[in-house]
């Protein structure tokens, strides 16, 4: 058998991100076989991750980033079992590589960044191989982008919550982007305006408006009125737009918005809480 040089395992380490002791070891089994070696450390992740399958994996990082003309800007989520390795560099790194090329490709969807090119396989396919490295269930489970006239990311410290909010208007006060993508991120709205809030949300709080007011004993003839009123309330709390600035509450999102710019207003944005 020929000897397995330290080289040629730093060589497999970089590719495959395989601890030294199974690279060499994978080395070994191949007998000096590069691609061979990177097969066994394969088959040892989909090992692995078919064992793990019904684990679930809630930890991990959510992370978002835009491209450097800032009007394309992209989310991803990659989850593992335990916070311990949520907070692991190699797989923070992995995590950060995957952002890169979906920042990179600009894929239509999920699958889509799944199945793009990384490290002479796929993404999907590095996720197993990595799941074998540290024998934890990891999944590839959000991918979101906008793409607008200026977007903005924010990570929150941990990275376990990140936004995405894409704007009309480029070229202004950064410090006015960064407001609203944290203001997303405090206040959790559902959309962007009222108009956006889907009819079934609509719907159901009506509904709840309805059944609050009726066991609270108003008259029937009352509660659809009623209803409509918790429905505004609502609408100003749950909606961007229409929510008090959390920098100054004696204005809303979209007063404050104006008052930069009378074109400025919000197009879209995204936004993910790991178990926050």
């Amino acid at each position: 058998m020929s000897e397995i040089s330290a080289a040629d395992v730093a060589k497999l380490r970089r590719v495959t991100l395989a601890g030294m002791m199974d690279c060499k070891k994978a080395l070994e089994e191949s007998e000096g076989n590069f691609d061979k070696a990177i097969e066994i450390i394969r088959k040892k992740g989909q090992a692995v991750a078919n064992k793990r399958a019904d684990r679930e994996a809630t930890e991990g990082v959510v992370l978002s980033k835009v491209s450097s003309d800032g009007k394309l800007g992209v989310m991803i989520v990659l989850n593992s079992e335990t916070d311990f390795v949520a907070k692991n560099a190699d797989f923070m790194a992995l995590a950060t590589k995957i952002l890169d090329i979906a920042l990179a490709k600009n894929p239509a969807n999920l699958e889509e960044l799944k199945s793009l090119a990384m490290d002479g396989g796929k993404i999907g396919e590095k996720i197993v191989e990595y799941v074998g490295i540290i024998g934890e269930k990891l999944d590839l489970s959000y991918f979101e982008k906008i793409e607008a006239d200026h977007v903005q990311s924010y990570i929150h410290p941990g990275n376990r919550l990140a936004t995405l909010v894409g704007f009309t208007k480029s070229g202004l006060d950064v410090q006015v982007y960064k407001d609203i993508a944290m203001q997303i991120a405090a206040m959790n709205p559902v959309a962007v305006d009222k108009e956006f809030v889907s009819q079934a949300t609509v719907a159901q709080e009506i509904e709840i408006g309805k059944e609050q007011a009726r066991r609270e004993g108003k008259p029937e003839e009352m509660l659809e009125k009623i209803a409509q009123g918790k429905l505004a309330k609502f609408f100003k709390e749950s909606t961007l737009l229409n929510q008090d600035f959390v920098k100054d509450n004696k204005m809303t999102i979209k007063q404050y918005l104006h008052s930069v710019n009378k074109d400025l207003t919000v197009t879209d944005f995204k936004r993910y809480s790991l178990n926050l």
